[in-house]
């Protein structure tokens, strides 16, 4: 039985397509800039590939459909400030951590 289960599983995930951002958006009918944003921001899921090439999956296209569903009766905006995940802050090297530091 437990076998069975997992070659399920690995026949599922071999259904997953991948798109890179413009494909996304074209098949979301959303801008490409949108979508990057929405993934460098940490509020989009998706893969990245080598030096950072940003790679959606079909799985990630759906998930990002239903975070921006509005449903009857909810108030807001989808993806408001409320639901975003806390910014993290990017420090590289000193010279940020300086230029960063409260002044005395």
């Amino acid at each position: 039985m437990k076998l069975e289960t997992s070659f399920f599983l690995m026949e599922v995930s071999m259904d997953i397509e991948f798109f890179e951002p413009a494909e996304a958006a074209a098949l979301m009918r959303c801008t490409e800039s949108w979508l990057r944003d929405g993934a460098t921001s940490g509020r989009f899921p998706h893969a990245c590939w080598g030096k950072g090439k940003i790679i959606f999956t079909s799985e990630h296209i759906l998930e990002i459909a239903k975070l921006s569903e509005i449903l009857p009766g909810s108030t807001g905006t989808p993806l408001s400030a409320g639901h975003r995940p806390a910014a993290k802050e990017r420090l590289i090297g000193s010279r940020a951590k300086v230029r960063l530091a409260p002044a005395n």
